[in-house]
């Protein structure tokens, strides 16, 4: 199957589902049923194919729950970080799901219980809470248990009817494609619920692309505010998974997204031991400062987000804000999360953000924070993108490429908003139009309307600004006039003119000579 039909029938599927349960469960909410059910399926199978090792003389699925030895379980927990018994596994309980009377307990019990598996052992942390927004008991589904059943059942039976043969020989991103879809399909709740930005996966190549440009490995990779992970698994995909020789971090304050972004990662057979996803807030309460510095670093951060700021004085002597003398403003807090990602990259590594593009022309702190970041030589490129790329908002917005290994001054803008293919509510970037920007973010070559490299004291006489706009100068599509010609196609025309008149006003003459002959006779 290739990959647009395996899109398709994905989409078909999800969207049956969907029909299924409409009327009951909200959409927004009800993406957790199915991404959460998507993880079901997946950490099972997955499971069963380590138990088998490929024996074919083995399913595990058929043995009885009383065959396993404690020694299986712990290996089991050790190496892949989780235990499932034959019973609890996906594909049995979707076989009974239509008359299973206590089908959402059975699966709370379930949930509950992967989870119980890794309590003592390394992985915890990992797994603790991954089905906490798969809640089976909730009204949501239903006022009666009944009314529950039916629809979990309904969820269960469309998950279990995606053919796709094994997770990992899937052509495209199943878990982004199926978040992707449920999004744009809500795009009234979507996109921004809860505070959450979701990274479309094509801006996500992009910024995966451009942090890991020119490395032939990274020591890990780092998002954050990571959101449902996308950034991370975009890193992921365009470097060989063993040239990204520690894994993969990122920080997310939503709960939800939290949960999500694990998932993805066991969802793309990153073992628990390769990633390492904390809930909290990075600007206050950051995690892996241990961890640092980071080769790649990719991140969405919510725009223009307020925080504390001023208001807690320790923050102006953290080593992430120190350096540039001040804070970013309480209510964008746009530059905290720039300069929390400079601190954490490596001498060798880039970080591409995803910026709201205010924080490149404004006065005040934000002005000061860049001549920081200019001065000392941290910012490669600005990169401005098309408007409404992105799912809830149809700002325009513009990449910023962090690197402390430049080879010179310059700084480099890439006007990239004319790069976009559009769809029914939003644009997208395609392959052409990223390999387009790759290559000569690459090069470093001027083309006129589309790239600059601009001297550092260009920059620093234009106030710091760092719009694209003030630097690359937009084609001017309006039609040329050569006035010369202008006025000679003018001159013929009032010379035509001229002789119509003559011609008209010796017709008039002719009438009226003939008109008063006439009377005369």
């Amino acid at each position: 199957m290739t990959s647009t039909q395996q899109r398709a029938a994905l989409q078909r599927q999800i969207w049956a589902i969907a029909n299924d349960v409409r009327g009951s469960v909200d959409g927004w909410d009800f993406k957790q049923y199915v991404l959460g059910t998507l993880f079901y399926r997946f950490i099972s199978e997955n499971f069963c194919a380590y138990i088998e090792a490929g024996d074919d003389s083995v399913n595990y699925a058929e043995l009885p729950d009383s065959v396993i030895n404690p020694e299986i379980k712990v290996d089991a927990v050790k190496t892949k970080g989780y235990f499932i018994y034959p019973s609890q596994l996906f594909s049995n309980v979707a076989k009974t799901a239509n008359t299973n009377e206590s089908l959402n307990t059975d699966l709370a019990a379930i949930f509950s219980a992967i989870e119980a598996s890794a309590s003592g052992y390394p992985s915890e942390g990992d797994i603790k809470g991954l089905f906490a927004d798969f809640d089976t008991t909730s009204n949501r589904l239903g006022n009666t248990v009944k009314d529950k059943n039916t629809r979990l059942a309904h969820v269960l039976k469309g998950v279990a009817g995606l053919e796709f043969g094994s997770f990992e020989d899937n052509q495209i991103d199943l878990f982004g494609d199926a978040y992707e879809f449920l999004i744009s399909n809500y795009a009234a709740n979507a996109g921004k619920s809860g505070g959450e930005f979701f990274t479309p996966q094509h801006v996500s190549k992009l910024i995966g692309q451009l942090a890991i440009h020119g490395q032939s490995s990274v020591n890990k990779v780092y998002d954050p505010a990571c959101g449902s992970g996308s950034l991370l698994m975009q890193a992921r995909k365009h470097m060989n998974a063993h040239n990204i020789e520690e894994g993969y971090f990122g920080q997310e304050i939503n709960h939800t997204t939290f949960n999500l972004a694990r998932m993805n990662m066991f969802l793309h057979n990153i073992n628990y031991d390769k990633f390492d996803i904390k809930l909290g807030d990075t600007l206050t309460n950051p995690h892996f400062g241990d961890e640092k510095p980071f080769d790649a670093i990719v991140s969405n951060p919510p725009y223009s987000v307020k925080w504390i700021g001023s208001d807690d004085p320790t923050l102006i002597n953290d080593e992430r804000f120190a350096p540039a003398g001040v804070l970013a403003p309480k209510s964008k807090a746009d530059f905290a999360f720039v300069l929390h990602a400079l601190n954490y990259l490596s001498s060798k590594g880039r970080a591409a953000i995803v910026c709201f593009p205010g924080i490149f022309y404004r006065g005040g702190a934000e002005k000061k924070i860049r001549q920081y970041l200019v001065d000392n030589n941290y910012v490669e490129t600005v990169i401005s993108l098309a408007p409404n790329l992105f799912f809830g908002t149809t700002i325009a917005v513009t990449i910023l490429v962090l690197a402390k290994n430049k080879a010179d001054t310059n700084i480099q803008f890439i006007d990239a908003s004319l790069l976009f293919k559009k769809e029914t509510n939003t644009n997208t970037l395609t392959d052409e139009h990223i390999d387009k920007i790759l290559a000569v973010f690459d090069s470093k070559e001027n083309i006129d309307h589309f790239a600059q490299t601009v001297l550092v004291e260009t920059i620093a006489d234009n106030d710091y600004n760092l719009s694209v706009s003030s630097y690359v100068e937009a084609e001017d599509t309006r039609e040329k006039i050569d006035i010369k010609v202008l006025n000679a196609e003018l001159e013929t025309t009032v010379a035509k003119i001229t002789q119509l008149r003559t011609e008209i006003d010796a017709i008039v003459s002719e009438i009226e000579g003939a008109e008063m002959a006439g009377g005369e006779a």
